[in-house]
């Protein structure tokens, strides 16, 4: 079986064709076969006809240069999501404007990024800005944030919808 490491290699040029990174490969194993799950960012994100295209690219490399052996697999395609942490400084400037949880040996807070100049990275933590460095955090995960609709556009909303009870 390929290592992962030479695997990313191969599929990085792939993937850029689509001006996208290549974020991460893996390979696992579940119910008796295995997975190669790829992930791809970009700069304004990933929508899935992008998803798609790629996904269709990398499987027809694949094919082609029969570099996942005689084993059957299952390609899986997709995006970082929210829920995958920041680990890398790409990570970071993509997400400025965010709230994030971070924790580390000098942080443990939930803040706004407000400016990414690698390594460093500004929150405001509760109307105060702190300047930490990236390599100083063992943990970093967007918060995901949702906002109450104002009160207008949720009337304008029930009058399109007949929502009284019988």
């Amino acid at each position: 079986m390929i290592p992962v490491s030479e695997l990313t290699l191969l599929l990085e040029p792939v993937v850029a064709t689509f001006s996208f990174d290549l974020d991460e490969v893996e390979i696992s194993r579940s119910g008796g076969q295995r997975i190669l799950d790829v992930t791809i960012d970009g700069d304004s994100g990933v929508n899935l006809d992008e998803v798609a295209a790629v996904s269709r690219a990398i499987s027809e490399f694949l094919d082609n240069a029969d570099v996942m052996g005689e084993e059957p697999y299952v390609l899986e395609v997709g995006t970082r999501g929210v829920s995958k942490p920041l680990t890398k400084p790409v990570h970071w400037a993509r997400n400025v404007g965010r709230l994030v949880n971070v924790a580390g040996d000098a942080i443990n807070a939930v803040g706004r990024i407000v400016e990414f100049d690698e390594p460093n990275v500004t929150l405001d933590i509760k109307g105060k800005l702190r300047t930490i460095s990236i390599n100083e955090v063992s943990r970093a995960n967007i918060e995901i944030e949702f906002k109450k609709m104002p009160k207008e556009d949720a009337e304008d909303l029930s009058d399109d919808f007949d929502l009284e009870s019988e």
